[in-house]
């Protein structure tokens, strides 16, 4: 179902739209403007991902045992020496 909706651009916009579809690479402004929202709509629905992604990890860190900015550069470096081993590279 298309709902028809009045929208207002600033002469810039509208400049920018018109373009991409004077040159032909989108079929109409409402086809450019259907994109950005679901560009829009995607890009909240990642942010909102990460967000949630985020809080899950600093839980599990309020959980867990605290661990010094030296302790993690040595827990990292052994996890990348033991990476390297494993793929027979100098550690």
């Amino acid at each position: 179902m298309t709902i028809k909706s009045p929208v207002s651009l600033s002469d810039e916009q509208h400049a920018f739209v018109r373009a991409l579809v004077e040159t032909g690479r989108y079929a109409s402004v409402s086809a450019v403007l259907q994109l950005g929202l679901d560009l829009l709509r995607r890009r909240l629905e990642n942010d909102e991902l990460e967000r949630m992604a985020l809080r899950e990890v600093l839980a599990r860190r309020c959980e867990g045992e605290f661990v010094t900015a030296k302790g993690m550069d040595r827990r990292l470096a052994e996890l990348i020496g033991a990476r390297r081993r494993s793929q027979g590279l100098s550690a």
